[in-house]
Formats: structure tokens, sequence, C-alpha cells
């Protein structure tokens, strides 16, 4: 397959371009590579992905319709073909940060999204699979959390724009049959993550002898699922179904004080808690309902959470040198 992947240079994009290329699929990869958090983590990921066959890199903001349209039309008129799949991972993630700055969130999350369904039905593109997430299901609703919930409610700026992007999904596949695959992904976590996540936080703080700020009581849930297994949903993902909202999460619901406690046990140092008021637009807590998942695209989560939080520790100790120094107040 030929895949234009947005966001490559994600924490989730950078993994699914992996994996794609892995299979011997052909990747156009789009970043802008900006600042919302240390562009290290994204170089880092983008050097893992430079000089591999099949990849083809372009510094582009979905935001810029003219560039996006410009790319479109270089590839037909180069290959005299189109692509087979979008692949849109590229977002302005984060439900804090959405409350303080909405504008860039909805900006890039709906609008780039609509700029990037405008060009799939112009050029015939068959098959788009949108980024999308659990925080769209609210305080309100029964867990596990199932794709047919009410989502009329989300709590945040970053929640309501994922909102807009799957409505506009569903617009584009009903009036141009456009096949549309939405994930909603839970509390990813892995090598080379945000560090605006728990996790990541928690790893570095804990290491570095830090104080550990926790939201609230820590008694919150989440539904922590590993990059790998994200990475794997998203080419299942892949699959023509129509249009579906598909949750992609563990299944495994976790504590956040016995997350802290396992971080401590494998880096073999106690953390210094510093409890703060929960955010209002954090959820107490997340749980994925993924038997969709397993019944359409044939997928479950294959990594223990403990086996995870391993990987990202090793990781993290790697490349402690400039990772003990990215920002993650």
């Amino acid at each position: 397959m030929n895949v234009l992947l947005t966001g490559c240079a994600g924490f989730i994009g950078a993994k699914v371009a992996e994996f794609l290329l892995s299979c011997g699929h052909t990747v156009w990869g789009l970043d802008n590579l900006n600042d919302a958090y240390d562009v290290r983590l994204k170089q880092w990921r983008f050097d893992q992905l430079k000089g591999k066959s099949g990849f083809t890199f372009h510094n582009l903001d979905i935001c810029n319709r003219k560039g996006l349209g410009e790319l479109f039309g270089a590839k037909f008129k180069i290959e005299n073909s189109q692509f087979d799949a979008a692949i849109n991972l590229a977002a302005r993630a984060g439900v804090r940060q959405s409350v303080e700055n909405p504008w860039v969130y909805f900006e890039t999350n709906v609008t780039g999204t609509l700029n990037l369904l405008e060009l799939c039905r112009e050029y015939g593109v068959e098959k788009f699979v949108l980024a999308s997430t659990s925080s769209l299901y609210g305080a309100n609703n029964p867990r596990p959390f199932q794709e047919d919930a009410n989502t009329d409610g989300p709590l945040s700026p970053y929640a309501a724009s994922k909102k807009a992007a799957e409505t506009l999904c569903y617009t584009y596949h009903y009036l141009y049959g456009i096949d549309v695959t939405i994930l909603r992904y839970f509390t990813v976590y892995g090598p080379a993550g945000r560090p605006d996540m728990s996790l990541f936080r928690f790893v570095q703080w804990i290491s570095e002898g830090r104080p550990v700020i926790v939201f609230g009581d820590g008694n919150q849930e989440r539904d922590f699922t590993f990059v790998d297994d994200i990475a794997l949903g998203t080419l299942a993902g892949l699959k023509p179904i129509g249009y579906e909202v598909i949750n992609l999460g563990s299944d495994e619901p976790i504590v956040l004080n016995d997350a802290i406690r396992l971080v401590e046990l494998k880096v073999a140092r106690k953390a210094s808690i510093k409890h703060k008021p929960r955010h209002p637009a954090d959820v107490m807590a997340t749980w994925a309902n993924i038997s969709k998942a397993e019944r359409l695209l044939g997928w479950r989560p294959q990594t223990q959470f403990k086996d995870g939080v391993a990987r990202l520790i090793q990781w993290y100790q790697e490349n402690r040198e400039w990772a003990k120094d990215v920002q993650t107040d």
C-alpha cells in the first residue's frame, strides 16, 4: 500500500511508520516538527525512520491546505496514482493544555482533519483512519466505555475538537463514500512517549529524585495501553469496514498510585509525592471495552503493563543524558 501518514514523528505516528515499513508498505510521512513539547523527542523518533527504504518525509503542517494540495497533486503527477489510504495522527493532544490554548487544538484537530478529508475526496483516496481519544467519554458514562456511549459532554477543548473531527469523518463517509475507521486511543505509553503523560513523568521524576506531582489523591484509574499495541491496532484499522468507531485500550485499568509503586520498584528508588488539586478537565477513570476491536479488527493488546513500563524505563536509562532535561512540569 501507498500510505499517507501525518504526525509521523509523533509518539504513535513514528511507531506506526515503523510497522508499516516493516510490512513492506510505502509511507509518505508528514510532520511539522513543532515545539508543542521538547523537539528532541520528535527528533529521536524521526532518526529511527530516516533512510529506511520506502519512507519519504515532508515537513508540512496539515493546517496548510495549499501545501497539502500540492503534495497530493505531486504524488499523482509523479506516480500517476494516489494514496491507498491516509492515516491522520497529526494532532494537538493533551487535556490540560487545551484549556490554556483551545484555538490551536481546533485549528489542528478540526481544520487539519477537514483539509485532509477534502483532499481525499478530491483525489479519490478511499481509506481514512483518524486517531481519536477516550477523552470523549467524559465523566458520566458507565464503564467499560463502549463506542455507542454518549459523547455529548466533553470536559476539555481537546475532547471537543476530536468530537468535531469524528463528526466530519462521518459526513465525508456519508456524502462521498470514504471508508473511515476512527480509533479512540486509551492513555498510550511507552519508549519516547509524550512528556506531558503521567508515566513519562513518573519515570523521569523518580529516576532523578524530583518530587512526583500527583493531581488529586492518586486513586484515579487509567486504561494504560502500550504504544506497540496501539500501532498494530492502527494498522489493523486500514481494513475496509465502511464507517466505524473503535476503542483501542488495554481493558485493564491501573490505579495511578499502583503505577507509581511499580516505577519505584523497577527504578529502585522511592518517590517523593506532592499532591495538587485534580484538574476539572481530568476524568476519574477510563476503561475500554475492546470487544469491537476484537470482532472487527482481530486485535487485542499483547503487552502486560509491567513489561511495558520496563521497556519505557529501559529507553529512559539509555537516553538519560538528554531525557532527564526534557521539560515535564
